[in-house]
């Protein structure tokens, strides 16, 4: 199979948030953003992959229907997870700061699920990839001065491992562009499933 060059698709995002449009950016791809517009419900007893999967799954599907002259929809979703609970983002400072006060000083999981579609074909890839992050011990003054900045509350688990959250990451196991909320190398074999390349 001829793979076409992605830098020739019609590439939507369906997602808001800036840290995956930058990744995209930086392999040189400029996607049209289109936020989907689902509510992100959990339900009870969902495994970690899927429900990462199908939010994103959601989200692509949603987005896709405003877009029939694209060639790919991609949907993202991302949680953390400690002790088997699903840690979204926090719906308050108070919020955060429970969840920083938990993964304080101890190992958690993160998992991204991506959706990509064709939109001509309907044909889809949907994966999700899981990453370790071991958080260093925090002060509480060093967990509320970080609240303050406004960095954690739109964040999965209330941090940022690309900004000022990466002070407190001691080590990770796996991809660090997964705990960022998008990972590449995954996302690079998927649009050749479907017939499209970036090198």
């Amino acid at each position: 199979m001829t793979l076409r060059n992605l830098r020739d698709a019609r590439l939507v995002l369906a997602s808001a948030s800036p840290r995956r449009a930058t990744l995209l950016g930086q392999l040189g791809l400029t996607p049209l953003v289109d936020p989907s517009r689902n509510p992100e419900h959990v339900p009870p007893g969902i495994t970690p992959e899927d429900l990462v999967t199908r939010l994103a799954s959601d989200k692509a599907r949603e987005v896709m229907v405003r877009h029939p002259g694209a060639d790919l929809v991609l949907g993202a979703d991302t949680v953390v997870v400690l002790d088997g609970q699903i840690l979204g983002k926090p719906c308050d400072a108070a919020d955060a700061g429970r969840m920083l006060t938990a993964l304080a000083g101890r190992w958690h999981a993160v998992y991204t699920g991506i959706a990509l579609f064709a939109v001509p074909s309907g044909q889809s890839v949907v994966a999700h990839v899981q990453s370790e992050v071991f958080m260093r011990p925090l002060a509480p003054e060093e967990i509320s001065a970080y609240i303050a900045t406004g960095e954690p509350l739109d964040k999965a688990g209330a941090y940022a491992i690309q900004g000022l959250g990466g002070v407190f990451v001691r080590e990770i196991r796996g991809d660090y562009q997964n705990i960022v909320g998008l990972p590449l190398a995954r996302l690079d074999a998927a649009w050749r499933e479907l017939g499209w390349r970036l090198l």
